[in-house]
């Protein structure tokens, strides 16, 4: 069946297909997409993910006998499939049609791929899976929607946006869906729930106007730390909620690990970030945190800004903003010597 991406909880509400081919040109979209449907799986059972990424040279083989062992404890797979380029070949072609013709009980297959013109549309692979599961299409948000998108994200954190202020922050996004995104995740975290003005709007984003949060990150990964703490300190004397700031730095240190997973796998730099769409003009700053990062200091830094987490909540007897301190340094590549709370 052909899903429309906006149709999709409905559809996963009333049963789950085996097999899904979410495509679209809109990272975040897709990514949602995909959310939803692993969601789903997950109340189903299926409790494994096993992640394949489609480069030249794909064994396809491969992998549907990997679709064909059974898990060493029995568990119930999804099996996930990313494809830069929604042309499998013809080998690619034939093992989704076998995937899409004789699925298996134990597993849910999930190919996540870009836009798929029509010549992609009617091909054997893609009816295949239109007659097996699912072909969920997904579009971008039309300007003159935006401002719409804007007022039904920010209503499910709880703020109800009149309609100027809607439009000011599609007019600031340009139309950038991954940047609105981020506007609103921003906005749910600095304002207590209820009405949102323009005024509001405008206040909220002079809070940050001289230092963004983003930057700090940046600033880190480059391996710059005076600059990166001095970036922290602004903000801190700017009133920015040390939520925001803690957020921005983990979302980095998040990628970081994704892409280093990957590589491991024997993705190259390049091709792991764009795998997990880190944002084309973060992408220099975080492969020089790559270069130099080894995966267990990346989890390492990960549980350290969970005890940022902590600090800012007042589990944590100590000052958030030292903790995010040390968190930053330590990205940037130094130690911070501070007092351990308990």
């Amino acid at each position: 069946m052909k899903v429309n991406g906006d149709h999709l909880a409905g559809q996963l509400s009333r049963s789950l297909a085996s097999i899904y081919l979410v495509a679209g040109d809109e990272p975040l979209l897709v990514n949602e997409a995909a959310d939803a449907i692993r969601a789903r799986a997950r109340t189903e059972g299926f409790a494994e993910r096993e992640w394949h990424i489609v480069e030249r040279g794909f064994d396809w083989q491969a992998l549907l006998a990997e679709s064909r062992a059974m898990s060493l404890f029995a568990q119930r797979k999804i099996i996930e499939i990313r494809m830069a380029n929604p042309t499998p070949g013809e080998q690619g072609a034939n093992a989704i049609i076998e995937l899409a013709s004789k699925p298996s009980p134990d597993n849910l297959v999930l190919i996540l791929t870009g836009k798929m013109d029509g010549r992609v549309q009617s091909s054997k692979w893609v009816n295949a899976i239109d007659k097996a599961g699912a072909v969920v299409q997904v579009w971008p948000v039309d300007l003159p929607k935006l401002p719409a998108w804007i007022r039904e994200r920010l209503s499910r954190h709880g703020l109800k946006a009149e309609p100027a202020a809607a439009a000011l922050l599609a007019e600031r996004v340009e139309g950038n869906l991954l940047a609105a995104h981020q506007e609103v995740e921003k906005l749910a975290l600095l304002l207590p729930k209820g009405e949102v003005t323009a005024e509001t709007v405008m206040d909220a984003v002079a809070d940050s106007a001289r230092y963004d949060v983003l930057q700090i990150g940046e600033a880190a990964m480059r391996g710059q730390t005076a600059r990166a703490l001095r970036i922290l300190e602004g903000l801190r004397a700017e009133g920015v909620d040390a939520t925001l700031a803690l957020w921005a730095v983990n979302k980095d240190l998040q990628w970081i690990l994704r892409a280093q997973y990957l590589m491991q796998q024997g993705q190259h730099a390049d091709a792991a970030m764009n795998s997990i769409y880190v944002w084309r003009p973060r992408q220099a700053a975080m492969k020089q945190a790559l270069s130099r990062l080894r995966p267990a200091l990346t989890r390492a830094l990960i549980l350290d800004a969970e005890r940022v987490d902590r600090a800012i909540k007042g589990v944590l007897q100590s000052d958030p903003w030292v903790e995010l301190e040390a968190l930053v340094a330590q990205l940037a590549g130094v130690s911070l010597s501070r007092r351990r709370a308990a």
